[in-house]
């Protein structure tokens, strides 16, 4: 049998042990140090997350802006560009109706003039072929088209027929290439030039049949066949037109010259 001290003793140790508060027990300070450890670290992983978070922001942001002042820029040129595109076609438009209601007369050709000798007609004839076949400006699909749309402007008809005729062999797949072959039609019917100008016309809605010239090229075909006598086909042509493009301006212009028509 144990001495009393000794068990007393033992119970005292016990009690003592079991005792402890967590502010005194080794372990759980080593836990909450650890505890304490982890949410430190887990602070600053959270604030670097935030410091790149907001750099991340402020880097698109500026990209944002960039990007709406290129926007910005680029629809001012559009803009720009393509009211000075509508200017030119209204009044080129306004030119070739003029010539149109003036009838037969404006496109008859000037009085011929004396014979030339042989040396004299070369030089004229070097010179014209000089004036109708200008050589190619440089530069893009667009400058080109554009060079060929100013000979119009200037009612350099010739020269603009010559121009589109180049443009249209340079660059075939362009996508005004449907717009040029169209004023090249032009060129030859404000020439009067109107067996030139009916299969010319033609070949914009044959090659070209997502054009947004359709509508008009297929009123010029009524107006050619008109010209070369052919009023059943023109009538034929100027109903097409009043069927695929309602509500258009080309439609309107067909449906008057159809009531002009004679029977």
């Amino acid at each position: 049998m144990k001495p009393l001290h000794f068990v007393v003793g033992a119970a005292i140790l016990g009690s003592g042990c079991s005792t402890l508060s967590p502010s005194e027990d080794p372990t759980a300070l080593r836990v909450q140090d650890l505890e304490a450890r982890v949410i430190r670290m887990e602070r600053v992983l959270e604030n670097q997350s935030l410091v790149e978070l907001s750099s991340e922001v402020e880097r698109l942001r500026s990209e944002t802006t960039a990007l709406r002042g290129e926007i910005e820029t680029l629809r001012y040129e559009t803009e720009q560009s393509g009211s000075r595109q509508r200017e030119l076609y209204v009044d080129v438009d306004r030119r070739l109706q003029s010539l149109e209601s003036a009838g037969p007369r404006a496109f008859e050709p000037p009085p011929s003039t004396p014979a030339l000798s042989a040396p004299a007609a070369g030089a004229a004839g070097a010179a014209a072929a000089s004036a109708v076949a200008p050589p190619r400006p440089a530069g893009s699909d667009q400058q080109n088209y554009q060079a060929a749309f100013d000979l119009i402007s200037a009612r350099k008809y010739a020269e603009a027929g010559a121009a589109f005729e180049k443009f249209l062999q340079q660059f075939p797949t362009s996508p005004l290439a449907d717009n040029a072959q169209y004023w090249l039609a032009e060129t030859h019917y404000v020439r009067g030039q109107f067996a030139e100008a009916l299969p010319a016309f033609r070949k914009v809605l044959e090659q070209y049949p997502q054009s947004a010239k359709l509508p008009d090229a297929l009123l010029k075909v009524g107006y050619s066949q008109i010209e070369l006598g052919d009023r059943n086909a023109a009538r034929t042509s100027l109903q097409e037109v009043m069927r695929q493009f309602p509500d258009t301006t080309a439609a309107r212009l067909a449906s008057q010259r159809l009531s002009s028509l004679p029977r």
